[in-house]
């Protein structure tokens, strides 16, 4: 096991340096990465919005929007397939998903339904698995009565149109904001995932988002006044419309379109030479160019409307024909609207409108901060890891403390190879994973040292201890990468983040402790040629004899009450939910001058009638934290909200965060958190079930649960905001606790194979005391490194990290004391023992008997 042929050895350090290697690109500076080799990697991890700033902004398509708008092109097609075919028809009209019309003569149905065909013409999809798909379905409930209705499939097929068309228009809309490396992309069947790093203007952002941008030329109807129509009834093919003036003018626009912006091939912003305001100068193709110069030919002195999304902008007068093609939009811009009109019309349309239902936005002020608090506890967390490895192993900790940069090393590499986000939540899992990267090499080390303790000799102690100790790390640490993958695929934003660095610390634990630590170690032994282990401070006694079974009872007790108590105040005090689970809306802002006043804004907002609004300070004496209730109004109403409070404290306050979730998504998230806890405690049944027996997959899920259930009671005791983040933290513990309890069961079934006769309950607490020291050597470890990380990391985790603290003690202690104990009530021994036959417990480890 300690020998190394020269090629291992070549390729465990070439994976090391490949490592370093990938690493160093996120240690320099972007002018320091030009100067490098070309063969030098030069990809760096990518910051998440929490960290450098910047909007995430999650859109929908209105289903319901397309559905209307087929419904009207599905009429408009039957009548004029019908009057081309000259077959008289009546009735026709559209409710819901359908559309019917009726045949005036009898003997033209067969004739109608010929015309009528291509309605029904299955349509080209690869997202069906047929290849086709057919929009509408006909139905004749009675002879003559034709019925035409949308199809889901038809439906499906026309929402995943537009959100392909949208992707490709926002992806030119935000290009030309000039922004840096926008991720713009698919999130489900009819959402789109847009994520702008290092924006200092979310508001301008949201506006050309939210905009359709269906630009149209119409012409005005004179033959009555706006004012008569609205009274009275508007003429027939004709429609009142606004002006985006305040107040806003009304129009008589006639409904038939003379060009659309899909003529149009360029757009700019300038200024009008002769009255120098800012205007949109446009440019039409071939065909816009001749349809425009006929209208204006024959309309000279008529007005004429440009219309966007339903809003006149202007209304000249036609005083010459415009022959060339092109001309200009005038409406009282400024220069940043005219050019933000300009972006919109280059893009193109949008297919339907798009509501905002997530928004979460980071300034970048606040991005520099939790940068600088996610490195400094990160220091301070090594220091402390590093330091307690030293005092508790010496020279073996020198040898665990190389491993451990070199796993730091390759988490981060591997980050920077996969092109993944790093975030605050990423930057939690990778300190969690130094605290818990140890407890790798503490079980290795720990099993050497009870070799050595039965008389083996140090080569063979630490060959057998590496030995022994690798299935007892597989099975732990694939326990806690089953709750990271479950974390992944249903969780969302920075969890996802959180998820992948600790999957991949777990990955590169294993691979550190069994290759470079092993390496490391046979090293150590060839050249200093030791006698003895190096001496280290015990934190706890060799062969100690704590009669942990003959406290189960009191524990029991403890745990029932405090289970009981958690359940109670859960369904009878309610928690405080976040605005990821709730909706609503949650804003983080920063005085400008002084002292922010909590009281004085929370007046102020009261005034805006946004419902239940709480204001308290965050953090530093001059911060903030909004938070307004959900609007119970739709998705856009939570818009409203952010605009009304910015409106109100934009001149006094900076806004450093703002996240907006709207009911549709709340209720996604919710549902997919719970998902998310029971998937991961399910799979780890199975997977315990499947490697130990069903006694210890029962046992490590009850104690999970009951891990779970006092999380649960410290959010609804302490009042801690629950939200994703929560979910993260919940997740985590049960993969921590599962991976205690693992290490635990572990040692419980060698021991049950080799004291075949030992009373259950001597051979559980032989057992407990025999992994002690492990257990509070990487509790202890874990800890350090949250500490930091709570203590340093900024107020954006505190919350996170205090419950990963209080998880890891409950996990801890339920390993012990729960999950142990449980063995006996499952009668996973049930006969007694024959002294007799009973071979002798290692000296000094003698367990009491309960």
């Amino acid at each position: 096991m300690l020998y190394f042929s020269r090629w291992k050895t070549i390729s465990i350090w070439a994976v090391v340096l490949l490592g370093v290697l990938f690493t160093i690109p996120n240690m320099l500076t972007q002018s320091q990465l030009d100067s490098l080799p070309g063969w030098f990697p030069k990809r760096a991890l990518t910051l998440g919005l929490d960290l450098q700033g910047g909007s995430h902004i999650l859109l929908s398509i209105d289903r319901q929007d397309l559905v209307d708008e087929r419904l009207q092109a599905t009429r408009d097609d039957i009548r004029t397939l019908l009057r081309d075919a000259k077959i008289g028809y009546t009735g026709l009209t559209g409710t819901g998903t359908t559309v019917q019309v009726r045949i005036s003569d009898v003997n033209e149905i067969d004739a109608a339904k010929t015309a009528l065909a291509p309605l029904v013409a299955p349509l080209s999809s690869s997202m069906f698995g047929t290849g086709t798909v057919s929009e509408l379905s006909l139905e004749e409930p009675e002879a003559g009565l034709l019925r035409y209705t949308l199809t889901e499939g038809g439906i499906d097929y026309r929402v995943n149109n537009a959100v392909t068309q949208s992707i490709e228009v926002i992806g030119r809309r935000v290009n030309e904001l000039g922004t840096t490396e926008p991720i713009i992309q698919r999130a489900g069947a009819d959402r789109i995932l847009v994520q702008v790093p290092g924006l200092q203007d979310p508001t301008r952002l949201k506006e050309i988002l939210g905009k359709t941008a269906k630009l149209t030329f119409q012409m005005v109807d004179q033959s009555m006044s706006p004012q008569e129509a609205l009274q009275g009834r508007p003429p027939a093919g004709s429609t009142v419309m606004y002006s985006q003036d305040d107040p806003p003018v009304p129009y008589l626009i006639e409904n038939r379109v003379i060009v659309s912006g899909e003529n149009l091939t360029d757009a700019q912003a300038t200024f009008d030479q002769r009255t120098s305001e800012a205007v949109v100068s446009f440019r039409f193709d071939g065909k816009g160019a001749s349809r425009f110069g006929q209208a204006t030919q024959q309309n000279v002195g008529r007005l004429f409307a440009i219309i966007l999304d339903n809003q006149v902008i202007s209304a000249p007068r036609i005083n010459e024909p415009i022959l060339g093609g092109s001309g200009q939009i005038s409406g009282s811009f400024t220069a940043e609207s005219a050019n933000d009109l300009a972006v919109l019309l280059r893009a193109g349309a949008l297919p339907a409108d798009l509501t905002i239902v997530e928004e979460r936005t980071v300034g970048p002020s606040l991005g520099a901060d939790s940068i600088a608090a996610g490195k400094f506890a990160s220091v301070i967390a090594g220091i402390l890891v590093v330091g307690f490895m030293l005092v508790a192993y010496g020279t073996l900790g020198i040898l665990a403390n190389i491993a451990l940069a070199a796993n730091v090393a390759l988490i981060i590499a591997i980050l920077s190879i996969l092109g993944a986000t790093l975030t605050m939540p990423g930057i939690a899992g990778i300190v969690l994973t130094v605290g818990m990267a140890v407890d790798s090499n503490v079980i290795i080390y720990e099993r050497v040292r009870e070799e050595r303790q039965l008389g083996r000799s140090l080569v063979q102690s630490l060959d057998s201890g590496f030995a022994r100790a690798l299935a007892t790390i597989v099975d732990a640490n694939f326990t806690t990468f089953i709750a990271a993958l479950i974390l992944f695929y249903l969780g969302s934003g920075p969890v996802r983040g959180f998820a992948v660095t600790l999957a991949i610390g777990i990955v590169t634990t294993v691979f550190t402790a069994f290759t470079l630590t092993r390496w490391l170690v046979s090293i150590w032994l060839r050249r200093v040629k030791p006698k003895e282990l190096p001496k280290g401070v015990r934190f706890v006694p060799d062969n100690t004899s704590a009669p942990f079974m003959s406290w189960r009872r009191y524990a029991f007790t403890l745990s029932a009450a405090a289970s009981i108590l958690a359940t109670v105040l859960f369904f009878s005090v309610e928690m405080n939910y976040g605005i990821d689970f709730r909706g609503g809306t949650s804003i983080e802002v920063q005085s400008k001058t002084g002292t922010a006043d909590s009281a004085a804004v929370r007046a102020r907002l009261s005034e805006l009638n946004l419902g239940d609004v709480q204001v308290q300070e965050f953090g530093a004496n001059n911060t903030l934290l909004i938070r307004v209730e959900g609007q119970n109004a739709g998705d856009n109403a939570e818009q409203s909200v952010v605009e009304k409070v910015r409106g109100e404290l934009a001149s006094e306050y900076d806004f450093r965060r703002v996240e907006s979730v709207g009911p549709t998504v709340s209720s996604e998230l919710a549902w997919s958190g719970t998902i998310g806890v029971l998937a991961a405690m399910l799979a780890m049944l199975i997977y315990i079930w499947f490697r130990f027996e069903w006694q210890f997959a029962l046992g490590a899920i009850l104690a999970t649960v009951h891990d779970v259930t006092m999380m649960v009671g410290l959010y609804v005791v302490t009042g801690i905001e629950f939200n994703l983040t929560s979910i993260a933290a919940i997740l985590t513990v049960v993969g921590y606790s599962i991976n205690d309890t693992v290490v635990v069961y572990d040692r419980v079934r060698e021991n049950l194979r080799k004291y075949k006769k030992m009373p259950i309950e001597q051979l559980l607490d032989l057992s407990m005391n025999q992994t002690l020291s492990r257990t509070v050597l990487t509790g202890v470890t874990t800890l350090l490194a949250l500490i930091s990380l709570y203590l340093f990391g900024g107020e954006v985790i505190q919350s996170f990290t205090l419950a990963m603290i209080f998880g890891i003690l409950v996990g801890t202690y339920s390993s012990i004391f729960i999950a142990g104990p449980l063995l006996i009530l499952f009668r996973l021994r049930p006969e007694g023992a024959d002294d007799k036959d009973k071979p002798a417990v290692p000296a000094g480890a003698q367990p009491t008997k309960s």
